[in-house]
């Protein structure tokens, strides 16, 4: 028996439009619940609660970076933990021994780190593949002992770290400190998401795909493939070090520690589950790297790196195209069991 599909009826092809019509009013209500639903958690949540939804969105950020280098453009970075730490150090630095507000740290560290992304982008480019996850690797191992290294301790405080005020609720507004980070780290989180998508659905983001399926077509085609990997590693650098500075502001406290190669793995392991070349699956990635861990403690406080890696080897199984991509392909196995002719039409 054929498996084509079989073209539909008539009558059939009149429906069509009004059940495609209702797929952009249903992806708008399903963004505006959603947006209601993240508004409405600072006011329902505890503080605790709200910080660990608030350090799941500044994650979100770090993650779509990454997502953009690897899911994207198909460069493997496993060194953007690096790049969180740099963006945290300067948002820590300048705070501390330049009195700038948290708000002012934010831009600087997004140039500094963009600017760091693409110089180091650049001559990488001569690498490939698992060559350059090395390269990226090596410079997430020696992040932290650059942090601890004497010539640096006066500025970024050796080992000890540097401890940070957490902002406090401007205007005398009847917020406490979690619920208003909480409130600016979810304006910020949206504005990136929806540069992130307007940017690859643009110029930059076709040649960035493009690079990705056939580099020697793109160049063909007159893509400076070069330059657009470039751009690629340092806008990836770019989220991710605004990602790094919130996260200091955050957690007020930023120390060598905290920025071990782990956290370049983590970023990876929430692109992947999450589902690589997409945007939504950042944010689930995130939840997953964020929750996970606590969930894993709770079932076994003498094992808990072992149910977490049950859980990780189970969503691999079970998911290997990432979570995003397992609900694109249930909805299109519905929408084609949709279009299928009854027996008897």
């Amino acid at each position: 028996m054929s498996t084509l599909p079989v073209a539909p009826e008539p009558m059939a092809l009149k429906a069509a439009p009004a059940a495609g019509s209702a797929g952009p009013s249903l992806r708008l209500a399903a963004l505006g619940a959603l947006a209601l639903a993240a508004l409405a958690v600072p006011f329902v949540l505890s503080d605790y609660r709200i910080f660990l939804v608030t350090m799941t969105l500044i994650t979100a950020i770090g993650v779509l970076g990454l997502n953009m280098l690897v899911g994207y453009n198909g460069q493997l970075s496993l060194g953007h933990g690096a790049l969180y730490a740099l963006g945290a150090y300067v948002t820590a630095v300048l705070m501390e021994h330049a009195g700038f507000a948290w708000w002012a740290t934010l831009p600087v560290s997004a140039v500094v780190c963009f600017v760091f992304g693409f110089l180091f982008g650049w001559p990488a480019l001569r690498l490939k593949g698992h060559y350059l996850a090395l390269a990226t690797f090596a410079l997430a191992l020696a992040t932290p002992q650059l942090l601890k290294h004497k010539a640096l301790e006066p500025w970024t405080g050796g080992v000890q770290g540097i401890t940070l005020l957490k902002p406090e609720a401007p205007f005398g507004l009847a917020l406490s400190a979690d619920q208003w980070l909480y409130l600016v780290v979810l304006a910020i989180a949206a504005f990136l998401f929806v540069c992130a998508w307007n940017l690859l659905r643009g110029r930059l983001g076709r040649a960035t795909i493009a690079i990705r399926e056939q580099p020697i077509a793109a160049s063909a085609m007159g893509i400076n493939v070069p330059y657009v990997k470039a751009m690629t590693f340092g806008v990836s650098a770019l989220y991710t070090g605004v990602a790094g500075s919130l996260g200091a502001i955050a957690t007020a406290f930023v120390a060598p520690d905290s920025f071990g190669m782990f956290v370049s793995i983590f970023f990876l392991v929430g692109a992947v589950v999450g589902g690589l070349g997409t945007i939504a699956g950042a944010l689930v990635g995130a939840a997953f790297i964020q929750f996970i861990p606590n969930v894993a403690d709770q079932i076994s406080k003498s094992a808990p790196s072992a149910i977490f890696a049950g859980f990780l080897i189970l969503c691999m199984f079970l998911m290997p195209q990432g979570f995003v991509g397992l609900v694109r392909e249930g909805l299109r196995r519905l929408r084609t069991r949709g279009q299928r002719p009854r027996r008897g039409d």
